[in-house]
């Protein structure tokens, strides 16, 4: 997680949420790093020479969280873990595209810059999406171990980071991750 005061991040995130262009500004240049740092160690297993994707992945899931809209976010948790589902949207969308291309469909674009190309990561995209599927459903049943799941898999983040961000200790992290990755293979065989 970021190392400033949460305290500092909490107010700008209330003062983005007021339309406060500034605020904007500062917290771009607060949680940039932190975004860039989780979007790196979750395209760790990804091809080599895929550093653009990176960045653009932290950009398009910077802009799903801000767009031109006011938004608020109670607090860092909220933020990162709406940043951790902005990123598994992506990575979702990405796959559902890439699977209907390797099915021979064709991919619609939905974006307002014409020469602006989506993300491509290299993961299988079956996987992506069966994850997905599965994580909806433990959203349902058990929404803390299905926050941990998103943070980890799709967020990049460490244990101790999601503790920090859920607010539980790390060994309640540990529990959720043991549970989570068992309903999880379960459901994924």
């Amino acid at each position: 997680m970021p190392t400033q005061p949460p305290s500092m991040l909490t107010e700008l995130l209330a003062a983005v949420g007021q339309g406060d262009a500034d605020a904007h500004e500062r917290l771009w240049s607060l949680v940039y790093d932190e975004l860039h740092r989780v979007a790196k160690r979750q395209m760790a297993g990804e091809k080599p020479g895929r550093t653009l994707q990176t960045t653009v992945l932290v950009n398009e899931a910077y802009l799903r969280l801000v767009g031109n809209e006011h938004v608020q976010w109670a607090n860092r948790r909220h933020f990162f873990a709406a940043a951790a589902k902005a990123m598994r949207e992506i990575r979702t969308d990405d796959a559902r595209r890439r699977n209907r291309l390797k099915r021979g469909g064709t991919t619609k674009r939905r974006r307002d810059v014409a020469t602006e190309e989506p993300p491509v990561f290299d993961q299988d995209p079956v996987e992506v999406l069966a994850v997905d599927e599965a994580l909806r459903k433990l959203e349902q049943s058990d929404p803390r171990k299905a926050e941990v799941v998103m943070l980890r898999y799709f967020g990049g983040l460490n244990r101790e980071e999601i503790a920090q961000a859920l607010a539980v200790s790390a060994s309640t992290v540990d529990k959720d991750w043991r549970f989570a990755r068992t309903w999880l293979y379960r459901e994924l065989s």
